[in-house]
């Protein structure tokens, strides 16, 4: 007869998988193509696809350096350094010295790249409307503060060596 603690660990196991499932499809559908040219479209902002992660990166997370913002999406700095150039020579962010580091420069937004992202923004708004359009209100402030919970949790996370 199994006892409360393996009971709670299957459950616990079972709820890990249920969770892993559920963000892979998640990110598969934020990750398609298909998505960003929808939101880009419905903004309003012509935008090359590749460079599009970057400029709301250095919205969320500027003042940002390439090394950090590199590692944040996944791409090769290098890569990232010139997708940069193209976002600033486009006038979306601007490069300055850091006031931590002299050494490093860090992107932020222009005013016109706050007016692409205020764009984009209002976009992802709309379609989250339709998305969450069937859920209850309380259910949704309750799906907010537990993403809230766990995107802060798994940014945190010590990675093992």
């Amino acid at each position: 007869m199994p006892n409360e603690k393996s009971v709670q660990d299957a459950r616990s196991f079972d709820d890990m998988v249920g969770i892993h499932a559920a963000l892979v499809e998640i990110i598969a559908v934020m990750n398609r193509p298909q998505r960003d040219d929808e939101i880009l479209a419905r903004a309003g902002v012509r935008l090359d696809r590749a460079l599009f992660p970057l400029l709301v990166g250095v919205q969320h997370f500027g003042p940002i350096g390439v090394m950090e913002l590199a590692d944040r999406a996944g791409r090769d700095h290098t890569t990232v350094s010139r997708q940069l150039a193209k976002l600033e020579k486009l006038g979306l962010i601007e490069r300055r010295g850091s006031v931590s580091d002299h050494r490093v420069r860090e992107a932020v937004l222009s005013a016109q790249g706050r007016s692409y992202t205020d764009k984009i923004d209002s976009a992802r708004q709309k379609i989250g409307r339709t998305i969450f359009a069937s859920w209850e209100d309380e259910d949704l402030t309750t799906f907010a503060r537990l993403m809230r919970k766990f995107a802060d949790d798994i940014k945190d996370l010590p990675t093992e060596e």
